[in-house]
């Protein structure tokens, strides 16, 4: 149970994080946000990373093995990079959508979830 959670604790961290990394590249298509300064837009990522955090740190104690977890702190790392492109590539295509993903990204994604695969092979 642990895992689960763990893992949807990374996903909801995730999703933070794309807003705060890549949220604000829409802020032009609305009139009371287009012209903040970049020092105002800054300050709302960290607003939203806050709140990746509140997520993303929960999710790595919960999970690691030391503190009762079932991962290992490569397998959390390698877990969470695989969670991140998932979130980003549905981010991508929801918020950001003349964005193409091509063949050669599909390929891309295929030999990551190949690498968790043989990250928690035994």
């Amino acid at each position: 149970m642990k895992a689960i959670y763990t893992i949807i604790l990374l996903l909801l961290s995730n999703i933070f994080m794309m807003f705060a990394w890549y949220g604000h590249l829409k802020f032009t298509q609305y009139k009371f946000l287009k012209d903040l300064e970049l020092w105002s837009v800054i300050l709302i990522s960290w607003g939203l990373a806050f709140f990746e955090y509140c997520f993303q740190v929960p999710a790595n104690r919960l999970g690691y093995k030391e503190k009762g977890g079932v991962f290992s702190l490569i397998e959390l790392k390698v877990l969470q990079e695989v969670i991140h492109l998932f979130v980003f590539v549905i981010f991508t295509v929801l918020v950001f959508k003349k964005e193409q993903f091509n063949y050669n990204h599909f390929i891309a994604f295929v030999f990551l979830i190949g690498a968790v695969y043989f990250m928690f092979r035994s």
